[in-house]
């Protein structure tokens, strides 16, 4: 799809119960999420629940990927393999979701702090939560993709984090990845018009240290280059007038996170 699929306000209704579904998949995994889990077993409980709700894992399959969350520990960035991997105190665990329900995908993805996690490891989620908010506050009709771009990079920057360019945001809704990319980076006033009917996917890749990454041999998995611990957060948007329409809600994860306090 080379050209901006614009959708109709029946068509972002589809999208946002996709995204809903997302959202409360991520709730799912937030209710076992804990030290001494695999992170096998989150996969599976969210390959059944999306089942189960009438949908399909959209990343189940994509261009080859074997499983239906991508879960990305510590200095992963993205695009990790669920396995063997038993979650420990202290860790951060990036869970990347998608659904493809009646025909429409949504996308989302959320980093679980494990326990007590190290203040350094508490900024860095914290900043990149707000990178995603103050994205999203540019993520208006009239706006540039230089514009959310630049509110990412330059909360994350000015606080001496990484931010990652290999991997970009995207367009989502027909398809899970569709145009515009949408970079963690940029200069304002710069770059494609937002405009009323575009769907976005928003995800600021947030290193602790260098910004630079590297790719795993199994063609998916992008740690850090110096192994520093990373963050990732996202949601799908519709672009409007004056404020963005976030599909997706981290609202579902965050009571049930209360409610194991």
């Amino acid at each position: 799809m080379s050209k901006v699929y614009y959708k109709s306000p029946e068509e972002v209704e589809l999208i946002r119960e996709s995204s809903l579904l997302v959202s409360k998949t991520l709730a799912e995994v937030a209710k076992i999420i804990a030290p001494g889990v695999t992170t096998m077993q989150l996969n599976k409980l969210a390959e059944t629940y999306i089942q189960d709700n009438g949908a399909i894992p959209a990343f189940l399959n994509y261009n080859g990927f074997p499983y239906s969350l991508c879960i990305s520990p510590n200095e992963q960035v993205v695009h990790g393999f669920p396995g063997d991997y038993v979650i420990q105190e202290g860790d951060l665990i990036s869970v990347d979701c998608g659904v493809i329900k009646n025909n429409f995908f949504g996308d989302s993805a959320y980093t679980f702090s494990i326990g007590e996690i190290s203040p350094e490891r508490q900024k860095l989620v914290d900043i990149t939560q707000e990178c995603l908010k103050r994205a999203i506050d540019k993520a208006i009709v009239g706006s540039r993709i230089g514009d959310v771009g630049f509110a990412v990079q330059s909360l994350a920057e000015e606080n001496g984090f990484g931010v990652v360019r290999e991997l970009v945001g995207h367009g989502v809704g027909v398809k899970l990845h569709e145009k515009p990319e949408v970079p963690n980076y940029g200069k304002r006033g710069t770059g494609m018009k937002l405009e009323e009917g575009m769907v976005i996917a928003i995800e600021p890749m947030i290193n602790a240290g260098t910004a630079n990454v590297k790719f795993w041999s199994d063609g998916w998995t992008v740690t850090s280059r110096d192994n520093s611990p990373s963050a990732h957060f996202e949601h799908t948007i519709a672009v409007k007038k004056g404020k963005a329409d976030v599909l997706s809600t981290f609202s579902f994860i965050e009571e049930v996170l209360k409610e194991k306090r």
